[in-house]
């Protein structure tokens, strides 16, 4: 099994098209970039640029005794189109031989969501008597004020925070900028690691606190990592026995649902979300009826 060479160019452009100018995430690319050279090792000495939808389809036909999940599958497709959707857009194609390809439906599984309670008792439980507690205190805090995803925290710089407002600019998926609220406790919160936690967190190392430094920082003083914070989560749900799988994405789960359950209109937790379309979001009103009828069936004496 061959590579075709301009196939190799081809893989190379598309890389640093999703990365630099679609804004995809580092994990994100990866996945793409490897279902495009999947189907290029595939393809042989073949060029791809010469390739017909039936070629294609024949591809698919091929990777179904791998059986792999229908979310897998979906986003094979998708590496596709946006490959030649790519190719096009270089000149390289007449036309997308992918873009009639059809994905099969996703499962639309609920998320999996905290109750009052049980965010509660995580953030009860945090251990603070370190720097490095009281800004784990402070992460969860925000995650569970804002809605926030791990990967827009872990991004913070100083000059994203407007806390005069109670405001901070976080940059989302496809690098796509918008404002999120701050509870006044996790205001107080951020203030107080700011000012007295975070020189600390990184004894020993010089901590700048420029526009363009990062907020939470780790132990030798550079940008905190998603990890972190999963494997904090992951302590606290193991010390207090909580009978369910928690990650930081569970907190923003949990944020749309009692924004949702309380009251909150659709749109507005859409732009607190930043998604793309409120279908999204309208998943959330699917929980909180679910989560209606099992209260109801846990509680009324004739239920």
């Amino acid at each position: 099994m061959g590579l075709n060479k301009n196939s190799k160019i081809d893989l190379e452009g598309f890389k640093a098209y999703i990365l630099v100018e679609r804004n995809f995430s580092q994990h994100t690319a990866k996945a793409y970039c490897t279902d495009v050279l999947d189907f290029l090792i595939w393809l042989d000495e073949d060029n791809c640029e010469e390739v017909s939808f039936s070629k294609i389809r024949e591809y698919l036909h091929f990777i179904q005794k791998f059986q792999y999940k229908k979310t897998t599958l979906a986003r094979k497709i998708s590496s596709l189109r946006t490959f030649y959707r790519y190719l096009f857009r270089e000149k390289k194609v007449d036309s997308n031989p992918a873009d009639n390809l059809n994905s099969p439906k996703r499962p639309r599984n609920l998320p999996k969501f905290l109750s009052t309670y049980e965010v509660e008792q995580i953030l009860n439980n945090v251990k603070m008597d370190t720097p490095a507690g009281f800004r784990n205190k402070t992460i969860l805090e925000l995650l569970w004020a804002t809605g926030m995803r791990i990967s827009e925290l872990s991004g913070l710089n100083f000059e994203d925070l407007n806390l005069d407002e109670n405001e901070i600019k976080v940059f989302g998926k496809g690098a796509k900028e918008r404002i999120i609220l701050v509870s006044d406790r996790a205001k107080s919160y951020l203030e107080r690691y700011i000012d007295t936690a975070r020189p600390l967190v990184a004894k020993g190392y010089e901590v700048n606190q420029n526009n363009d430094s990062p907020v939470f920082i780790n132990n030798t003083g550079y940008r905190l990592q998603p990890k972190t914070v999963r494997n904090v989560i992951n302590d606290i749900v193991e010390k207090i026995d909580l009978p369910k799988h928690v990650t930081p994405h569970v907190f923003r789960h949990s944020f749309a649902t009692h924004l949702i359950e309380n009251g909150a209109d659709l749109r507005v937790v859409q732009e607190l979300l930043g998604h793309a379309s409120i279908s999204n979001t309208q998943i959330y009103t699917h929980i909180s009826s679910q989560h209606m009828k099992e209260v109801y069936n846990e509680t009324h004496p004739r239920a």
